[in-house]
């Protein structure tokens, strides 16, 4: 089921990918490949930068220079069982991040936009915002549409039941009368188009 609608092209794909795993052996990323081969719609989320073997980073990742994603990837350090354990707030986790990749080489090197849990938050939004430019036109044309569909089937039922208890009573007072005409002229053998 869940496959169905990630296949939709207008659905946006999230992918998160443990650094500290290999990312082109990545099952989350080889899903999203069977979906979205050309990597129009994927943004990748590389957690777990901050425990990945010493000497190894994920720059060239991050810079899409590996596996080439339009919409590119944000790095994130996520918070530890260890601040979990210590009650760290989240505002307190973030600033810890913010930290991170301000002081930790090559990330603080790099242009803004490419790590940080504000950067992945900013880089959602614009997502959803263009995505959602593209697409409403459309959607609005197929609501339109249904609007259309759903109004001449009601118009086809007929006019609608009377709201008053007078008219209501009028209104069965005259079906049961024409079905008892209806249903005599059936006995007598004539036809009645009713």
């Amino acid at each position: 089921m869940a496959y169905r609608y990630v296949s939709d092209p207008r659905t946006i794909i999230l992918c998160v990918i443990p650094a500290n795993a290999d990312i082109s052996t990545s099952e989350a990323l080889q899903m999203a490949k069977k979906v979205d081969p050309s990597g129009l719609r994927t943004l990748c989320v590389i957690t777990k930068i901050d425990i990945m073997d010493r000497g190894t980073d994920a720059r060239k990742l991050l810079m899409g220079q590996e596996i080439a994603m339009r919409l590119g990837y944000i790095g994130v350090k996520l918070r530890s069982q260890a601040d979990i354990n210590e009650r760290l707030t989240v505002k307190q986790c973030l600033t810890q991040e913010k930290l991170y990749f301000q002081e930790t080489e090559p990330y603080a090197s790099m242009p803004p936009g490419y790590t940080g849990t504000n950067a992945l938050s900013e880089k959602c939004t614009k997502i959803l915002f263009t995505h959602i430019k593209s697409f409403l036109p459309d959607i609005m044309k197929e609501v339109a549409y249904k609007i259309r569909e759903c109004e001449e089937r009601i118009r086809e039922l007929g006019p609608s039941a009377p709201e008053d208890p007078k008219s209501k009573t009028q209104l069965l007072w005259n079906m049961i009368n024409d079905f008892t005409e209806v249903y005599k002229n059936t006995i007598r053998g004539k036809y009645d188009r009713r």
